[in-house]
């Protein structure tokens, strides 16, 4: 399936609509956004077959995983927005210091206006919707740009938001990095951007000639420690799982393995068995073993193969664009495999000795968007605690990614921003201060020619 690339002038057609939609102010009352939030919970409902037949058709997504990855967490999310939105939309009293008696002080959040949200195709469901909902919650219109890279999932998406919304209001604009950069020309009041570090650089220039905020959710080489005291069972298990999630292609994937050499061996002999107990003794069958997207995903990641570094698997199908999920001896940080994200199912293994061997290691890189850790609890505090990450897990993988009442972002290299829940809310609006002074009492202190400032000078 091809996807056709909009024109500038189309888009700018749309862009102009959906700004004069949301000067009418029609986004602004709770009833109304309340009621969108509900249409995107319900046309969820009645396209999910749709969604799950054109995940399958384009990533090779078994309907569980879709369920697990995709659709439940934007349920979640739009429940969520549903229970709290009233409360988050009150205007909030805050403390008024003694020099501004007899003044009251206050915020609001107000809409930030027209938003762009550019997804990705490795949950282009999920990254698609999600920060829609916050949109939504927050009161601002928006433009949706899909991956063309997924172009099934990318033209259910385009008619579901067609039937469900007025273009005025949330329209899919489709295409390819062309259609990205004629869409940065444009002005927007917040631009939401997945993807990759190099491309969010790019948003980034984009956004500054029109001082637009963004947010940025990117990845980059998220470090898995398995300490000695471990679990080993539990965490290969629990790794293999969190790796052969949509074949590795997630941006919070553990991409490389720091293990304590007391437990390398015991760990590839679990991490082999929980790989058959995940996806059978031929992985290749498995119905919820994705492929990679496309042939030049394929060919990149399968690059890193070395067959004198392979541990575990290592087998590819370029036909099927398969790789098996495979362990890399990795004995050189500067090994091709440890230089970029590697968005696929292989993991290069290091081993270490001591905390510090860790520390040094993962703190002399780009600050990541996930951190796990197994081990002793108390010692993955410790670690979590100095090591800087978006977000971090001790004893599991990208759980916390799942829980729509904590913020998930990144942090340097690895974005900038948080959205879930309450965070989503906030990253759509502006939070506005509101001073309501009464006329009943005018003091004359403050006013030229200053009397009495002496006083005055002891109440600041």
């Amino acid at each position: 399936m091809n996807i056709d690339n909009l024109s500038a002038k189309e888009i700018k057609n749309i862009v102009t609509k959906q700004r004069e939609f949301f000067a009418t102010g029609a986004t602004l009352e709770y009833g109304f956004r309340r009621e969108q939030l509900k249409k995107l919970l319900s046309a969820l409902e009645c396209w999910e077959d749709k969604i799950f037949c054109a995940l399958w058709n384009d990533l090779h997504k078994s309907r569980e995983e879709a369920i697990l990855t995709e659709s439940s967490i934007v349920k979640g999310e739009i429940k969520n927005h549903l229970a709290h939105l009233k409360k988050w939309m009150r205007r909030k009293t805050h403390c008024t210091p003694l020099k501004m008696m007899p003044s009251r002080s206050y915020t609001v959040c107000e809409p930030l206006g027209n938003a762009l949200i550019v997804a990705p195709w490795n949950y282009p469901v999920q990254l698609l919707l999600n920060p829609l909902v916050g949109a939504i919650s927050a009161g601002c219109t928006a433009i949706l740009k899909p991956s063309p890279y997924v172009p099934t999932v990318s033209a259910v998406m385009e008619q579901m938001i067609k039937e469900c919304f007025d273009e005025r209001y949330i329209a899919v604009i489709q295409g390819n990095r062309e259609v990205n950069s004629m869409l940065f020309n444009e002005k927007f009041d917040i631009i939401f951007f997945t993807g990759s570090p190099t491309l969010g650089r790019k948003v980034m220039e984009a956004a500054a000639k029109n001082l637009t905020p963004v947010v940025l959710e990117l990845g980059g080489k998220s470090p898995c420690i398995v300490d000695k005291e471990a679990d080993i069972r539990i965490a290969a298990r629990r790794i293999a799982w969190g790796k052969t999630l949509n074949a590795g292609q997630t941006c919070i994937a553990p991409d490389y393995l720091l293990i304590h050499s007391a437990i390398k061996e015991e760990f590839v002999r679990e991490f082999g068995k929980a790989l058959k107990k995940l996806h059978g003794k031929d992985i290749k069958m498995s119905p919820h073993f994705v492929r990679m997207v496309n042939n030049r995903a394929f060919e990149r990641v399968s690059s890193y193969i070395e067959n004198d570094k392979v541990v575990l698997g290592g087998n590819i199908d370029s036909k099927e664009r398969f790789i098996e999920p495979t362990l890399l001896e990795c004995l050189s940080p500067e090994a091709p495999v440890m230089q970029e994200e590697i968005f696929g199912p292989i993991l290069p293994m290091i081993t270490f000795e001591s905390d510090k061997q860790v520390i040094d290691f993962v703190s002399h890189r780009e600050k990541p968007l996930a951190l796990y850790y197994f081990g002793d609890v108390n010692n993955g505090y410790k670690i979590t605690k100095i090591l800087s990450s978006g977000g971090a897990c001790i004893n599991d993988t990208i759980m916390h990614i799942a829980n729509e009442n904590i913020p998930f972002g990144g942090v340097g290299n690895s974005g900038m921003g948080q959205y879930h829940g309450y965070d989503s809310f906030c990253a759509f609006s502006h939070r506005k201060s509101i001073v309501v002074t009464p006329t009943w009492l005018d003091l004359p202190f403050r006013y030229m020619p200053y009397k009495m400032f002496g006083l005055v000078k002891k109440l600041l």
